[in-house]
């Protein structure tokens, strides 16, 4: 590309290289005609150094737009936005700052004088405040937004909510929020899903109730939150009632939902999910997939997930973890194990904390024990994964099943970190398996000191006392659990019937559905007392929901 005629007027000369700027298609050509600025002696123009900026961030070439801004020794105020935004997006976020710092330090000169910035600034540099959680200097932007004049901007406001809430201060959000004049949809999507991220489903509820026009990130927060805060069947509901309004289900709402299907169960609509998906073509996304075997995983489908796992073309750490820690919830293992091996082997993705949890269960359903501790040692001195509580428990479980609750006891007191209620359950659990009284008394007092409101620990504990023949702690023990009125947690069952999710808990009042289920019982009853006489399931089946409607 031969370089313009440098008899032409500046302006000319600005104008011709900016039309070969504008026709840049690759990085390549872009420092070609670089190189003519520079050749040309033109590289002082703001102007031209504005689009070069422009075109690095396009290309993701921070690093030659940051030589590109340096070389210019009074950038204008169009410059310091372009290098603004490009640090901004690029997530240099202290770099942007230190950009807009420079740019009030060294104010040009009339006519292009600015003091601060205008509302192509502030959008980025708020990104770039709120992407290092820096509420006072965003507060002090804040200001500089409202002495410029620039507060009255939707985007600037809606930048302003953003960054408020990345910073975790919501009530200044909402400040900013009740001082816009005309909100749009940007500006309640921002506000509700700040609030669904935190849990706060209330707050979320009331602002989703008040907005006017909603869209599919509006319900799909709503779908988010509720899931966050584990009220699944409100994330459900939610995902439903989102397609009643006439939305149709996107990749972002769809990954939301999964995780309250796989926590409730509800295997009919994450099966109407993955049709939906594969009708629309969205099994080539791994984040679905991935959520999508959780799913089938948790739901009692493991060969469903195997099989979508064995599809994928993109396969992650997500992916690998997820398809071993359900093989080895489902009992199998050697399965389990043999896939971690097939993952080392095929190299492209490393084993993460939970790819090990998973794992480590593995060989402790399997009593593969010298290869459990061998891959526990492997986590740190070859993939640089410091094992947790969680790790410390699958081993503690794998030694206390082999008999080994010695080895066990000293690895719970060795441990770096305090053991929690699960590794103390485990290890109770390999004591009374074994018939360890002492450990196992040991054990069970620590689980009370850990949980002290947890009925069940002190019945283990007086259990476990009974064993060891200390009856004056028995008696102690019980007093306890009289005295502190304490109840056992009732246990629940869910079901799912005509796409609507029914939880049933132990001690529930059952009221007028009672007699229609013991209805049901009697009919039941009478068709199998047809066949097998002897059979009487209707007074024992009827009399224990009786007592639990009565409890």
């Amino acid at each position: 590309m031969p370089p313009p005629p440098s008899s032409s007027a500046p302006w000319q000369l600005e104008d011709a290289v900016m039309a070969r700027l504008r026709a840049c298609v690759t990085f390549r050509d872009l420092l070609r005609v670089h190189g003519h600025v520079v050749r040309l002696r033109i590289s002082q123009s703001s102007y031209l150094a504005t689009q070069i900026v422009h075109l690095c961030n396009a290309h993701r070439r921070v690093t030659h737009a940051a030589r590109v801004f340096a070389q210019v020794r009074d950038p204008n105020l169009h410059l310091h936005n372009a290098m603004i935004k490009a640090y901004a997006q690029n997530h240099q976020h202290r770099d942007a700052v230190a950009v807009y710092i420079r740019m009030l330090r060294c104010p040009t000169s009339p006519p292009d004088g600015h003091a601060g910035g205008d509302r192509f600034t502030y959008p980025f540099l708020l990104k770039a405040c709120g992407g290092t959680a820096a509420l006072e200097l965003g507060k002090q932007v804040h200001t500089h937004v409202v002495r410029s004049g620039c507060d009255s901007s939707a985007i600037v406001q809606n930048s302003l909510i953003e960054m408020y809430t990345r910073a975790g201060d919501l009530a200044l959000a909402h400040k900013v929020f009740d001082e816009m004049r005309e909100r749009d949809v940007v500006s309640w999507n921002m506000l509700i899903s700040a609030h669904a991220r935190l849990g706060q489903m209330r707050k979320a509820t009331a602002l989703f109730n008040s907005m006017p026009d909603k869209t599919i990130v509006t319900w799909t927060a709503m779908v988010s939150g509720y899931t966050t805060v584990g009220d699944y069947p409100g994330a459900v509901d939610a995902f439903r009632s989102m397609q009643t309004e006439g939305f149709e289900p996107d990749d972002v709402s769809i990954v939301a939902v999964l995780p309250a299907c796989a926590q409730l169960g509800t295997l009919e609509l994450g099966r109407w999910i993955y049709a939906y998906c594969k009708r629309h073509g969205m099994l080539t996304s791994t984040h679905i997939c991935n959520a999508l075997m959780e799913m089938y995983a948790k739901c009692g489908c493991i060969d469903q997930a195997l099989q979508l796992f064995d599809g994928m073309a993109d396969k992650d750490v997500i992916s690998w973890s997820t398809v071993i820690g359900g093989l080895a919830a489902h009992g199998r293992a050697h399965e389990a194990v043999w896939l971690f091996t097939e993952m080392e082997k095929e190299g492209k993705v490393r084993p993460n904390v939970i790819t090990f949890v998973g794992l480590l269960s593995a060989c402790s359903y399997a009593g593969l024990v010298d290869e459990g501790l061998s891959h526990f040692d492997r986590m740190n001195d070859v993939y640089g994964v410091e094992p947790g509580v969680e790790h410390y428990g699958c081993v503690v479980d794998l030694l206390g099943r082999s008999g080994q609750i010695r080895r066990a006891l000293d690895l719970v007191r060795d441990m770096p970190v305090p053991a929690d209620a699960k590794v103390w359950g485990s290890l109770l659990s390999a004591c009374r398996s074994h018939g360890d009284v002492d450990t196992a008394v040991l054990a069970a007092e620590r689980l009370v000191e850990l949980e002290p409101d947890d009925v069940g620990n002190l019945v283990m504990l007086a259990n476990v006392y009974a064993a060891a023949r200390r009856w004056s702690d028995v008696a102690s023990t019980r007093k306890a659990i009289r005295s502190r009125s304490m109840r056992k947690t009732p246990g629940c069952s869910l079901i799912e019937v005509g796409n609507v999710v029914r939880e049933f808990v132990a001690g529930e009042g059952l009221s007028s559905e009672l007699g229609g289920l013991a209805g049901v019982l009697d009919i039941l009853a009478s068709h199998l007392a047809d066949d097998e006489e002897d059979i009487d399931f209707a007074d024992s089946d009827c009399t224990v929901y009786a007592n639990l409607a009565n409890d």
